[in-house]
């Protein structure tokens, strides 16, 4: 059985950009992994215009960053990734957690049919609401 994938951009705040989450099965796997305070990436970065999105998959494997805590990537870590296409599945693969000073969350390899996962990051890559904030 598939991972279903779905990404949402929250709105910009006072602090931070327009940044994304990703919800795997219906769990927000950023705030899993980096906990309160923390945050996903830019979407201006993982949702660029006129280019296509670090997100799809391809055949060259490529480590992507998913989120950091609230105290930044700088200083305790980046949640990241592994993405690549093999044939007709999408993998997440070894991952990278941020040190928050206890257990550290671990996260599964993934894997998503490559239609559903194509169609989520085309779909993403056009609803571009928030650029009207940026």
């Amino acid at each position: 059985m598939f991972d279903c994938l779905k990404i949402s951009v929250l709105p910009p705040g006072p602090r931070f950009a327009a940044q994304v989450r990703f919800w795997v099965n219906g769990e927000d796997i950023v705030g899993e992994a980096v906990h309160v305070g923390g945050r996903g990436p830019y979407a201006a970065d993982l949702l660029p215009t006129g280019r296509p999105s670090p997100l799809r998959g391809t055949e060259e494997a490529r480590r992507l960053q998913l989120g950091e805590p609230d105290c930044t990537g700088g200083c305790c870590g980046f949640l990241s990734v592994v993405v690549q296409r093999l044939g007709g599945v999408v993998q997440w693969s070894d991952w990278q957690v941020p040190w928050t000073g206890s257990t550290p969350t671990r996260l599964p390899e993934l894997h998503f049919e490559a239609g559903q996962y194509d169609a989520e990051i085309f779909r993403a890559e056009a609803d571009g609401w928030w650029r009207v904030y940026s």
